[in-house]
């Protein structure tokens, strides 16, 4: 593998102390964490673009694995900070750093949804959410206030694309019949049809990262608003740790192909029309098929508890939370005592009736 060069990176002094700033969740503005002195962040006036996949994809980039992590050197102390990211913190004293440059084997980020969640927000809707578990350890609850909830960017990839999709199958129409018995039954009548279907995709969201559980990534998906995004800005993510994509664009391709066709799927049947339908083949037609690498806001709450490590994740720009928490055994066995004893006192009382 090769061996990291330094990276130039952003830095930007508080005009009050001389500390370094922040970008503040929840305003379009960098904040002093020292002295409370704040500048605001002059996007960019331009439409985030989106880029040809047919011009992208015959360009050869290096792998993952081939391509060296940032080697920061803080400006501040001078230490130096390897990181797998493009924005992280001085190891030694603290200070911010964001890379200036992107490597240009990699895609650069196009776009960044900026945190309209602060911290605070953040930690109570967490709170609310361990509350409502039910069956989880009394314990729990003390993990919010002991444990850090920490802000991040995580790279995802949006694709468009214009579809016409060819299929053949068979619609189902349900009639009634009499066996010799005279008994009615329902059967189904199948005739074969075939047809076409065109559905334009907009933003077809696809993680760009494997350091979050899938599952927590596919519920965070419809919660996404891409339109309320600005043109990528170093200013937006400094203070914040920033993720760099581990999920080539070739396999978010395929990704977003997998979401479209289940849509696919769903206005086939439709056109199927009848009560039922079978889809015997299909071929989709993917036309005008653009993409752009996407930051999106997360607070990470990580925990260990009773020797496993637990994770929960708040949306960080509308804060909904996903995530799991371990049960309660004792919890869950009071419980189903509990419904056994009201479940024999009612037969009791309904014996004592009759």
């Amino acid at each position: 593998m090769n061996q990291p060069a330094p990276t130039q990176h952003q830095m930007y002094p508080c005009e009050g102390c001389g500390a370094q700033l922040q970008y503040q969740p929840g305003t379009t503005a960098l904040q002093c964490p020292h002295c409370g002195f704040t500048k605001q962040i002059v996007f960019e006036q331009r439409e985030v673009q989106e880029h040809s996949w047919s011009k992208a994809a015959g360009k050869r980039r290096r792998s993952r694995e081939e391509v060296p992590p940032n080697l920061f050197v803080c400006t501040q102390c001078a230490a130096h900070t390897e990181s797998d990211s493009w924005s992280d913190e001085c190891q030694f004293c603290g200070a911010p750093l964001v890379v200036d440059q992107f490597n240009p084997d990699l895609v650069a980020p196009e776009a960044v949804a900026p945190f309209e969640v602060d911290q605070s927000t953040a930690r109570g809707n967490l709170t609310e959410w361990i509350n409502s578990r039910w069956f989880a350890p009394n314990a729990l609850k003390k993990v919010n206030d002991s444990s850090s909830v920490k802000s991040t960017y995580l790279p995802h990839w949006t694709w468009d694309a214009k579809t016409k999709t060819k299929y053949r199958g068979e619609r189902g129409i349900r009639y009634k019949v009499k066996d010799s018995d005279g008994n009615e039954k329902t059967e189904t009548r199948w005739t074969p049809v075939q047809g076409t279907v065109r559905r334009d995709f907009d933003d077809v969201v696809v993680p760009a990262s494997t350091h979050v559980a899938p599952k927590y990534m596919e519920k965070l998906e419809k919660e996404w608003n891409t339109k309320q995004v600005q043109p990528y800005h170093p200013q937006a993510i400094v203070g914040h740790h920033t993720q760099r994509y581990d999920v080539p664009p070739e396999a978010g391709y395929e990704g977003a192909k997998e979401r479209m066709e289940k849509v696919i799927k769903k206005d086939i049947k439709h056109d199927i029309g009848g009560d039922r339908q079978r889809i015997k083949n299909y071929d989709v037609n993917y036309r005008n098929v653009t993409f752009k690498l996407l930051l999106l806001p997360i607070w990470i709450l990580g925990y260990m508890f009773n020797g496993k490590q637990w994770q929960v994740l708040v949306n960080g720009q509308n804060g909904t939370v996903v995530g799991e928490r371990p049960f309660s055994v004792w919890k869950i066995i009071f419980a189903v005592l509990a419904a056994l004893i009201v479940l024999g006192g009612g037969f009791y009382v309904y014996h004592l009736l009759q």
